[in-house]
């Protein structure tokens, strides 16, 4: 499970305000936000497993991030990461469309994407999952996505959009308030829990913002501002198996410039 919601167009000062909880096994290798040696003009957090990420910047002004699809289909050990959805998109030169059009759906477990440019103070995303309808282009407004399809109903979807849109209208944007905003702790309502395949406990857990589990939970939150003259500012706080804080990293670049990090 995973949580992304964004504004696009909706602030006078940013044109892209995006933040995501990344939830994964506490097992699973991770490096914590940096630029990335072999690709020095990507940042961002990095799995270790398959050499992909979740969500991810080009100094060039491009962002992407993903999150998997819970559907019964099995997991194809053949099928390539879908972490390197994002990191084809930030090192081509296509448009976010163009892109997305150019996906093999079949080649990926079930996933949902979206991609995006930050130039002149105007964002441009599009949105595809390989479980659902086509390429959609999204204009100015307020996102939410998990494991479902873009602006699912489901309960921690549409409360941390109702947050994102509280901020926006009281003007209260910033790191602090969007860092709060996703650690949001509270289970939604327990008809949402999907005991399919996991026990009542794991499954009503898993439909919280924040999940806290001993092997499997939220490991980082990680907020995105891009602003109208080209600066972008991404902060990462990182997470143990107990919801504990366990560092943090800030970067900030001017799109087509020198980035930096502070951690």
């Amino acid at each position: 499970m995973c949580l992304v919601v964004m504004a696009i167009g909706r602030h006078p000062a940013y044109p892209l305000i995006l933040a995501g909880n990344r939830d994964e096994f506490h097992s699973r290798p991770t490096r914590a936000a940096e630029w990335w040696a072999d690709k020095p003009d990507i940042v961002g957090g990095r799995d270790l497993q398959a050499g992909g990420t979740w969500l991810a910047l080009h100094r060039n002004g491009r962002f992407a991030t993903v999150t998997n699809y819970r559907d019964a289909q099995p997991v194809v050990p053949t099928l390539r990461s879908r972490g390197h959805l994002v990191t084809d998109f930030l090192e081509s030169e296509l448009s976010p469309l163009e892109y997305l059009a150019e996906i093999e759906g079949p080649e990926y477990a079930g996933f949902n994407l979206i991609v995006g440019t930050v130039t002149n103070g105007l964002c441009s995303a599009a949105y595809v999952s390989n479980r659902g309808a086509g390429i959609r282009e999204l204009p100015a407004g307020v996102y939410g996505l998990s494991n479902a399809l873009l602006d699912g109903p489901w309960d921690k979807v549409s409360r941390s959009k109702a947050a994102l849109d509280g901020l926006l209208d009281r003007d209260e944007v910033n790191e602090s308030t969007l860092l709060r905003l996703l650690n949001d702790r509270a289970k939604g309502p327990v008809e949402e829990a999907d005991t399919g395949h996991l026990d009542f406990s794991t499954a009503h857990a898993v439909t919280a913002p924040f999940i806290v589990m001993p092997a499997y939970g939220t490991r980082c939150s990680t907020v995105v501002l891009a602003d109208a003259s080209g600066q972008w500012r991404m902060t990462e706080k990182r997470f143990d198996a107990q919801g504990k804080s366990t560092g943090d990293s800030q970067i900030s670049f001017a799109a087509a410039a020198t980035g930096s990090l502070v951690d």
